[in-house]
């Protein structure tokens, strides 16, 4: 009898919050607002670009590019990049192309995590973070967030990232939807950051073609040079058609920066009327929306449904995990509890609230306040 196979550091980060609730949302779900995705195409100049180099006379496109990024794309992304950042950026060096923003964060755990640091986590947060930086032999330190985060707030972080010499891993896919005029701000940018950051950026959220999986890097090259031998002995190479693509994409919108048929502008204004569309839908039923200034999510308050769905005293599972159940089985509207994205002893001190995706197109979206309003109908009515 073969002896048991033991993977010590993936005890414990087994589980996966999505596989049980994609099953849940594609059982019994009318409409998915749970998982962070568009149901809207791409914008055109994008699928006509991914036609011409599947069709085209370019037959190397078919076959390897350069390990570290397709050369147009990491030529593009260093030009903006170091546009937005105020330096001069190598696009060999300072720019890493990845198999999405999730290859990426992998790479910089596996990089720089020995075992027993310590790495701190700001929460709410992507629910993979913690067991990477477990299988890298890390020690998570969760710290909660409030609702407001301003840039007062992450210079004092960058402050004390210089002062105690600390690593930055900088999450920053969504850095291109910011509504109500408000700005993204690269902590990369700030004083004394560049040398101690990693930047991470997703053409699947720049674009809305998450499922082209191409993300990036963006760093100093004493950083960048570790993530490289990370990516070559693992990944080693992302898929060069979708790269030259998303090349094309960035150049069209480099030319067109700040201008009011660029992307970066449309999609932003596009997508702040989809989240006021659906925070209308939530109040209306009794909810509480929490109103983001940016990203594809939103987040309610359901406190006042504890008459729907009665609180289970001294259960291990949390209120807002149950909710969320019980809503898809029971009204067919698919969301995310938010205490999967706290840890462990945290997950209660947040168990009230619950997160939707307004990424989704207007027939989506109706569909949702469909169910809301029949929600609050049955509500209302004696």
């Amino acid at each position: 009898m073969s002896r048991p196979v033991q993977a010590r550091r993936l005890e414990g980060v087994d589980k996966n919050i999505w596989v049980e609730f994609v099953k849940l949302a594609a059982t019994y779900s009318t409409v998915n607002l749970g998982q962070g995705f568009p149901d809207f195409p791409p914008p055109d100049f994008l699928k006509e670009a991914f036609t011409r180099a599947l069709s085209g006379e370019k037959h190397m496109l078919h076959q390897y590019t350069r390990a570290f990024g397709h050369p147009p794309l990491v030529k593009i992304l260093a030009q903006l990049f170091g546009k937005l950042l105020g330096r001069e950026l190598d696009p060999m060096t300072n720019v890493m192309v990845t198999v999405g923003a999730y290859q990426a964060l992998f790479c910089c755990f596996q990089a720089f995590v020995d075992e027993g640091d310590e790495v701190i986590i700001i929460e709410p947060f992507f629910d993979c973070y913690e067991p990477m930086v477990k299988m890298a032999g890390g020690t998570p330190v969760f710290i909660p967030l409030r609702p407001v985060f301003s840039r007062e707030e992450l210079e004092l972080i960058a402050d004390l990232c210089v002062k105690h010499d600390a690593l930055c891993i900088s999450d920053e896919v969504y850095e291109w939807l910011v509504y109500d005029g408000k700005e993204h701000v690269r902590i990369a940018s700030l004083r004394g950051m560049w040398d101690r950051t990693v930047s991470i950026g997703s053409a699947g959220k720049t674009f809305s073609v998450t499922g082209w999986k191409v993300g990036w890097t963006v760093g100093p090259n004493r950083l960048l040079q570790h993530l490289r031998t990370m990516h070559q002995n693992s990944v080693y190479h992302c898929a060069t058609a979708a790269q030259e693509v998303v090349a094309q994409g960035f150049q069209r919108e480099f030319e067109r920066y700040g201008k009011p048929d660029s992307y970066f502008v449309q999609l932003p204004k596009e997508m702040q009327q989809k989240r006021d569309q659906l925070v209308q839908s939530l109040v209306a039923v009794g909810m509480k929306p929490i109103i983001p200034e940016g990203t594809y999510f939103l987040v309610a308050d359901i406190s006042e449904f504890k008459s729907d769905v009665p609180d289970v005293p001294n259960s291990d599972e949390p209120y807002d995990s149950r909710f969320a159940k019980w809503m898809v089985k029971n009204k067919g509207l698919a969301a995310i509890p938010l205490s999967a994205f706290y840890c462990g002893p945290h997950k209660n001190n947040y168990n009230s609230f619950i997160r939707f995706c307004f990424a989704k197109e207007e027939a989506t979206l109706k569909a949702a306040d469909d169910i809301l309003q029949k929600w609050k109908l049955e509500k209302t009515t004696p």
